[in-house]
């Protein structure tokens, strides 16, 4: 008697995809899985037919050789559904399709014990000097080295670790529940595949220790808020020999009582008196490089920008240096004698009598006002 078309079986399309073709031998095997329908030989005997016929189709060169000759061409490659019993080959099927739900997963291969340290963050706070010049720096992190009596094995020195006696040193173990395989780790030895028997007396297997590590560290000349520095291996040691991890130093910038910066420039307030202001003058203005001097014109208003080229940072990437941005203030007189309040009362009176050139701004101000007024009226 000709058997059915296995893709007839599935009730899928000859064209399905692999995803299409899972999708549907999940749902039949759902629905006639021998442990569904205790003593039902109709439905064990259309399970074992719906799982042959899954085998074949699921397989990219069973499928190729069906497509071509039929039956014929996967005869005697199947997975002894026809012989009669079904022994094993359903639950590794099954496996296959829900792994992905209960976390377990064909392959039967270990998780590696060796594996790589953890990176490691060090917050580090600079001046501003510090930041724009470049320094060295003593660093101490806490971290996990390797044992030094052990070598970073775990076990106790002149013994080993040996292979773990529950998966075999697999890592996994497969548990049946019902009609379910799942593949879970080890408990035994946590998916290392190994277990200590004689810790090492140090770390107690751990094969690492926790110890204070002292670090120099040259800081870049022009790192700013924000910029990390990379060290190569100065993170966690790894576990069971595997390579350390990487220590990374996140730079902040501090802030400084005269100076703000702005990437590459840098901004600084500097007070100047009235009569310096309206006559003119000269400044010491500071800089990160010392005292330089600033000229100020005549009739200066306060709030005005001038720019010192070349006075700022040259950025930790390279490019030309920034400059200094000096921002005056005028700076009103404070606990004048009544001499000096005479003397500027003297000085409004002439400066207002009949003549508004002395103060274009205020009273541009004020004319403004009165007219937004007369409009309103």
């Amino acid at each position: 008697m000709s058997k059915q078309d296995y893709y007839e079986i599935l009730d899928v399309a000859r064209d399905a995809s692999d995803r299409d073709i899972k999708k549907a031998y999940r749902r039949l095997a759902m629905k006639y899985h021998p442990d569904r329908n205790p003593g039902d030989k109709e439905a064990e005997d259309k399970f074992k037919e719906i799982s042959e016929a899954y085998e074949v189709l699921s397989d990219a060169q069973k499928r190729a050789a069906y497509d071509q000759f039929g039956h014929a061409g996967v005869d005697g490659q199947g997975g002894g559904f026809g012989g009669g019993g079904f022994e094993g080959n359903f639950s590794d099927i099954f496996g296959d399709v829900f792994g992905d739900i209960f976390g377990g997963g064909g392959g039967g291969r270990r998780r590696s014990s060796v594996q790589r340290g953890a990176d490691l963050r060090y917050n580090l706070d600079l001046s501003l000097e510090e930041a724009v010049r470049g320094c060295e720096k003593t660093l101490k992190v806490p971290t996990l080295v390797a044992c030094e009596v052990c070598d970073g094995s775990g076990a106790k020195p002149g013994t080993s670790a040996r292979t773990c006696g529950t998966c075999g040193g697999v890592g996994q173990v497969r548990m049946q529940q019902g009609f379910f395989s799942v593949q879970q780790t080890c408990p035994t030895c946590r998916g290392e595949g190994k277990v200590i028997s004689d810790p090492c007396s140090k770390c107690h297997g751990h094969g690492r220790v926790e110890e204070t590590k002292t670090l120099q560290v040259k800081i870049p000349a022009g790192v700013d808020t924000g910029d990390r520095i990379r060290l190569s291996g100065e993170g966690e040691a790894g576990a069971h020999g595997g390579p350390a991890g990487d220590l990374y130093v996140q730079v902040n910038v501090l802030q400084h009582p005269i100076f703000e910066r702005d990437g590459k420039h840098l901004y600084c307030e500097v007070p100047i008196s009235f009569v310096d202001a309206a006559l003119g003058g000269e400044l010491d203005v500071p800089t990160l490089d010392g005292r330089v001097k600033l000229k100020i014109p005549a009739e200066t208003q306060t709030g005005k920008l001038f720019r010192l080229r070349g006075k700022g940072i040259t950025p930790v990437r390279g490019g030309p240096t920034g400059d200094l941005m000096v921002k005056v203030t005028v700076e009103t007189p404070v606990s004048l004698n009544s001499r000096q309040k005479e003397l500027l009362r003297e000085f409004q009176q002439a400066t207002e009598e009949g003549n508004h050139k002395h103060s274009p701004k205020k009273h541009g101000f004020f004319d403004s006002v009165k007219k937004f007024f007369e409009d309103m009226t």
